[in-house]
C-alpha cells in the first residue's frame, strides 16, 4: 500500500487522540524496524517535533480505499469515541494519550487566567467540551462565601506550546449562583449585538500594539521599557525604530517572532506584525475577523504573548502610556466595515457612520480603556480625547478612512482612538452598536 503514498501529499493521520487531522506525508521508509510504522508525517499549523511515524491504518488518504481492499479486503474501520468525561477516567489505568485542554478566561480587570483539564479524546466542537468552574474570590469575580464562577466553553484553538492533540478553550465566565455573566464578563453583551445586527456581517480587524518592558520586583508593574538603557537613561529620540532592523532598533524580535508562530498554529487569525515607533514597541495585527470572532481571537492571542514572555525574560504591557515623555503611546486601532460598506456606493455609508460615531463620541472613549486621556493627546499621532474628527488618510484624526477607500468609493474605516489595554467585546460591541442603529431601516 505504500506505493499510494508519495512525499509531499496530502492526507489526514490520526494523532495521540486517536483522532484525525491535515497532515503531510514527510518521508516513507522501506527500513524493517520501520515495517509497522512506515510514514512519517508533519501535522498542518504544528512544530516539526510533534512529526510522527504511523502505520497506514493510521492515515486517510485517496485511493487508500482501492489499496487497502487488495491487500487486506476483510479489515474493518475503527470508530473513534468522543470524551468520556470524569466517569470514563475513572475507570481508565492511566490517562496516557489523553487530551489536555487549556481554559482561558478574562478576569475582572480583562487579564487572561487559564487552568488546565484532562480530557480522554480532543474536543471537535465546543459542545465536546464540558462546563468547568473555578474559584472567582482569586480573580476578584466572586465573593469567598460564594465564590463559585462557571466557565462555559465559546471557542476552541490549537495548543502550539504543548502540540498536538491539545488544545486551548477559550471559556466565558458565568455566574454559577443566577448564570448571568460574570462581573468582567463583556463577551455575553457583544454576543446579543452582534446577533442582533448579523445581517450587516461585520467585519473588524484590530492593529494591538505592546510594549515589553524591564521586570521590576514580584507584584510591582514594570516602569522601563525593554529597549531603554541599562544606566536607566532614555535612547535615542524615536524614529528609526519603527519597521527597522538591526540590533539595537529591532528590540524584542524574537518575542514578537515566535507570538507570530504561535499564533498561526494555534489557528489564531494573525494578519501580520511590526516593530512600532518607540523602542521595545511592537504591534501584531489580528482579523480580517467576523463578529464575535474578533474579541475571541484578540483575547487569545493576548494570551499566547503572555505565555510567550515567560521564556524571555520580559513583561508585555498594553498600558496606553508606558513611558512617560516625548514618546508614542500604545493603542489598538480598530479597522472596521459593514457590508453596505464594502459594496458599490459604500464610502457615502462610511461618512455616515463617522458623522453618527461623532454624535456619540463620549460614550465610545468611555468603552475604548482606561487611560487613554495620556495616550489621545493631539500629538504622537493622536487626535485629543475631547475632540472628533474624521478625514481621509488622517492618522491625527479620531477616524482614519483609507485613501483607497475613497479612490474605489467603498471599503472600510479605521478607528484610532481605542487605547493598547480596551476590552475588545467592548470596543467592537459599541461600535456595532452605533452603526447598526445609524443604518436602521
Amino acid at each position: 500500500m505504500t506505493d499510494a503514498l508519495k512525499e509531499g501529499m496530502k492526507l489526514s493521520a490520526m494523532a495521540a487522540d486517536g483522532k484525525f487531522y491535515p497532515a503531510t506525508v514527510v518521508t516513507i521508509s522501506e527500513a524493517k524496524k520501520r515495517a509497522k510504522k512506515p510514514v512519517k508525517v508533519h501535522f498542518t499549523g504544528y512544530e516539526d517535533s510533534e512529526d510522527l511515524w504511523l502505520g497506514l491504518d493510521d492515515l486517510k488518504f485517496k485511493g487508500k480505499a482501492t489499496a487497502k481492499a487488495k491487500a487486506e479486503p476483510k479489515a474493518k474501520a475503527s470508530k473513534s469515541k468522543g470524551d468520556g468525561g470524569a466517569n470514563a477516567l475513572a475507570m481508565m489505568k492511566s490517562y496516557k494519550g489523553c487530551v489536555l485542554a487549556e481554559y482561558v478566561w478574562l478576569d475582572l480587570k480583562q487579564t487572561p487566567r487559564s487552568k488546565t483539564m484532562t480530557m480522554t479524546t480532543r474536543p471537535t466542537k465546543v459542545e465536546d467540551l464540558r462546563i468547568w468552574n473555578y474559584d472567582g474570590s482569586s480573580t476578584e469575580q466572586a465573593d469567598g462565601h460564594n465564590s463559585e464562577v462557571l466557565l462555559y466553553p465559546r471557542a476552541i484553538f490549537n495548543d502550539p506550546f504543548r502540540g498536538a492533540p491539545h488544545v486551548l478553550v477559550l471559556a466565558e465566565a458565568i455566574n454559577a449562583w443566577d448564570k448571568e455573566p460574570s462581573a468582567g464578563n463583556s463577551r455575553a453583551e457583544c454576543a446579543k449585538i452582534m446577533e442582533k445586527y448579523a445581517a450587516l456581517d461585520p467585519w473588524f480587524g484590530i492593529e494591538q500594539e505592546y510594549t515589553l518592558m524591564k521586570p521590576a520586583k514580584i507584584g510591582e508593574t514594570p516602569k522601563v521599557p525593554f529597549g531603554f538603557n541599562d544606566d536607566g537613561s532614555e535612547p535615542a529620540p524615536q524614529g528609526p525604530y519603527y519597521c527597522g532592523a538591526g540590533y539595537g532598533l529591532a528590540i524584542g524580535r524574537p518575542v514578537a517572532d515566535e507570538h507570530y508562530k504561535k499564533c498561526l498554529q494555534a489557528g489564531v487569525k494573525i494578519a501580520g506584525i511590526n516593530a512600532e515607533v518607540m523602542p521595545g514597541q511592537w504591534e501584531f495585527q489580528i482579523g480580517p475577523c467576523r463578529g464575535i470572532e474578533m474579541g475571541d481571537h484578540l483575547v487569545m492571542s493576548r494570551y499566547i504573548m503572555l505565555r510567550v514572555t515567560e521564556s524571555h525574560g520580559c513583561i508585555c504591557s498594553f498600558s496606553p502610556k508606558p513611558a512617560e515623555g516625548d514618546w508614542n503611546g500604545a493603542g489598538c486601532h480598530t479597522n472596521f466595515s459593514v457590508k453596505p460598506m464594502r459594496e458599490d456606493g459604500g464610502y457615502d455609508v462610511i461618512i455616515k457612520v463617522c458623522e453618527a460615531f461623532g454624535k456619540v463620541a463620549a460614550e465610545h472613549i468611555k468603552e475604548y480603556g482606561e487611560g487613554n486621556d495620556k495616550r489621545l493627546t493631539g500629538k504622537h499621532e493622536t487626535c485629543d480625547i475631547n475632540t472628533f474628527k474624521y478625514g481621509v488618510a488622517n492618522r491625527g484624526a479620531s477616524i482614519r478612512i483609507p485613501r483607497e477607500a475613497e479612490a474605489n468609493g467603498k471599503g472600510y474605516m479605521e478607528d484610532r482612538r481605542p487605547a493598547a489595554n480596551c476590552d475588545p467585546y467592548r470596543v467592537t460591541c459599541r461600535i456595532m452598536k452605533t452603526t447598526g442603529e445609524c443604518l436602521a431601516p
